[in-house]
């Protein structure tokens, strides 16, 4: 049978956690159906990581290596991945439903006229098909969907699925060929603009802590970064945070943001606007603080706080702090 190939992403000279969920998937799948697990690792200098990538599972490991890869670039990309494909010819090509992989999967799947099934929760095979479920309308439903052809390219929603016990195995390391085409190249990265500070990434995050209209400007996201520091957490924004100019992009969480699953969802001054909800209502455990107890957000909380922000947070901060 056909081996389950898994695209690797790298950040900060680092294996992204994500990726490294979405190879331990494909091991847990691979050994129930007796299928090779194929890595596809494509950057510069990053040889490196076949003995880790092997240790989550990877049965061999696919190197596209070269100064062409240094940074992430679709035309480029694609054109390794179909390559891996037709080297390898997979049954199913999983990606970890980051930006990159989500940018990454449309293409590959309009090149090969094939769907995409984004965003998935889980992933079983039977009788020769994978079926996956994955959420729809905001969040508000779960379908379960059968990809019926092969290669079927899955995307899996980050921090959903569990990183695997690290084993010591050996394993085959081969370096993949890329012709890239005068049309790959047409497109190049000019300029990396990195924030001053090193921020914790929201889609990995375990702790996020978010604030909403409720902060009332921008310069009072300094109580909820404060609480972020304490727990070592990110510090997220809903859409109206973001769209006041309180906070970058990057950090808006939601429907038109970033989708969010981590261990504990802090939401400061949010009323839980249906777009906001469907970004972070997977979290596992979500704790709302807000004046109004009418607000939204108070129905998908483990637990709710109704009180002013600007002293429920300090106050929580100072009882963190206190030595156990």
């Amino acid at each position: 049978m056909q081996p389950i190939l898994v695209f690797i992403e790298t950040s900060d000279g680092q294996l992204r956690k994500t990726s490294l969920e979405a190879l331990s998937e494909a091991k847990r799948i691979g050994r129930n159906i007796n299928v090779e697990v194929i890595a596809l690792i494509i950057g510069d200098k990053i040889a490196s990581f076949a003995n880790e990538l092997s240790s989550y599972g990877a049965d061999k490991v696919l190197v596209a290596e070269g100064g062409d890869f240094k940074d992430y670039n679709t035309a480029k990309y694609t054109r390794a991945l179909l390559t891996a494909v037709n080297k390898t010819n997979p049954t199913a090509l999983f990606l970890s439903a980051t930006p990159s992989g989500k940018d990454l999967s449309a293409s590959i799947s309009a090149e090969l006229k094939l769907s995409a099934l984004q965003d998935c929760i889980s992933i079983s095979y039977e009788n020769g098909v994978f079926t996956v479920r994955r959420p729809v309308y905001a969040g508000k439903a779960i379908i379960t969907v059968r990809a019926l052809k092969t290669p079927a390219i899955i995307t899996l929603r980050p921090k959903v699925f569990a990183v695997g016990v690290p084993e010591n195995k050996n394993v085959s390391v081969g370096n993949l060929q890329v012709a890239l085409t005068a049309d790959d190249q047409r497109v190049g990265l000019k300029e990396t603009v990195v924030t001053a500070q090193k921020k914790v990434e929201l889609t990995e995050a375990d702790i996020i802590v978010s604030g909403g209209r409720g902060m009332k400007a921008g310069e009072n996201f300094k109580v909820i970064e404060e609480l972020a520091q304490v727990l070592n957490a990110a510090v997220g924004a809903s859409r109206a945070a973001v769209d006041s100019g309180w906070r970058p992009h990057t950090d808006q969480v939601g429907q038109t943001g970033k989708t969010v699953c981590p261990t504990l969802y802090i939401a400061c001054g949010i009323s839980g606007a249906i777009q906001h909800l469907a970004g972070m209502s997977s979290s596992k455990w979500i704790v709302a603080i807000n004046k109004d107890p009418e607000s939204p957000i108070f129905k998908v909380a483990n637990y709710g706080v109704v009180g002013d922000l600007f002293e429920v947070v300090p106050a929580l901060c100072q009882e963190l702090k206190k030595p156990c």
